[in-house]
């Protein structure tokens, strides 16, 4: 897949627009993921996703391919969801989903094979619990829980993301799992 990527890269810098479609394609899963987890808003994490890719575009040139093309991106909609949750103000939007309903749809509502609706339901709301008291925390906690426990990266590509020391990143995920345990203790 590297191979790949970075033949779609020098297909990108040569000005092939339809070879970054590909990168889109390949990633926008992924980056709309960390953002909706760093942001908490299914709207802010679609801007901030996109947002994320027209800036890898537009800085294409900017890239090392020494550095692993996804933690470069993932850099990029980590830094994008920071800011945005710097500059958060209390937005309306009117087609936003009813608070307490996320992700719920009529197919989600389907019986699954050895689930009960209660235990759905239970883990529905555990869920967005967890979801409730990442958000809680700091934004320096919040990028390195999302990151390690969500998306499932090593330190190394944290440490890669985020432009911090490993030591750093371990430091901070300790203390983020600590705050999460206390907004989480009366489970």
């Amino acid at each position: 897949m590297d191979m790949f990527i970075r033949q779609r890269i020098k297909a990108v810098k040569k000005g092939d627009q339809n070879a970054f479609a590909d990168i889109v394609e390949m990633y926008k899963d992924k980056i709309y993921q960390l953002c909706y987890r760093m942001l908490g808003n299914r709207h802010e994490a679609e801007d901030a996703a996109q947002e994320a890719f027209i800036r890898a575009y537009v800085n294409i040139h900017t890239y090392d391919p020494n550095m692993k093309f996804s933690s470069w991106l993932y850099r990029i909609a980590t830094n994008l969801s920071i800011d945005r949750m710097r500059k958060k103000k209390p937005d309306v939007y009117l087609d936003a989903e009813v608070s307490g309903t996320d992700g719920l749809t009529m197919y989600s509502q389907l019986a699954g094979e050895g689930t009960s609706p209660e235990d759905a339901l239970e883990s529905l709301e555990l869920q967005q619990m967890v979801q409730e008291a990442i958000l809680k925390l700091p934004e320096k906690y919040r990028a390195v829980i999302v990151l390690k426990y969500i998306d499932e990266l090593s330190l190394q590509e944290i440490s890669d993301i985020l432009n911090l020391p490993i030591g750093t990143v371990k430091t901070r995920i300790h203390r983020g799992r600590e705050a999460l345990r206390k907004h989480l203790e009366h489970l």
